[in-house]
């Protein structure tokens, strides 16, 4: 039993490693959405954070608890207060760009428009 018990705290220990060296350069990792909006509202204030992400829960009547509702539902919002908090308590931090996809990597399936003819009205029609 006590071998089994040794073995299995081992193995927590190792995990515990392991998931804290996965992004060791992502300061955001482990850092609560609530702590973020608490950091700014401390640093800031409301009217700078709705300056700087203009979303309605930091122009009226601005709450930890409203702000946190609508950016846990709202994706853009987040990354955007995200941002401003990296630019606000990491200023060195360089995010990595996504490499973009090309949009369009078929060749266009229209066909090409008749040439006319530029010394007749009716082009090709005659």
């Amino acid at each position: 039993m006590v071998d089994m018990l040794s073995y299995w705290h081992i193995l927590t220990l190792a995990q515990g490693q392991l998931s804290m060296n996965q992004q060791p350069n992502n300061p955001l990792h482990g850092v609560k959405l609530a702590d973020i909006v608490e950091q700014l509202q401390e640093t800031l204030g409301w009217k700078a954070m709705a300056d700087a992400v203009p979303i309605n829960c930091f122009k009226s009547n601005p709450t930890i608890k409203s702000a946190l509702k609508f950016l846990r539902r709202t994706d853009w919002a987040r990354e955007k207060v995200e941002a401003l908090y990296l630019e606000t308590f990491h200023p060195d931090f360089v995010p990595e760009k996504p490499k973009r996809e090309p949009k369009f990597d078929k060749k266009p399936t229209h066909k090409p428009k008749a040439k006319v003819d530029s010394k007749s009205v009716w082009g090709n029609f005659e």
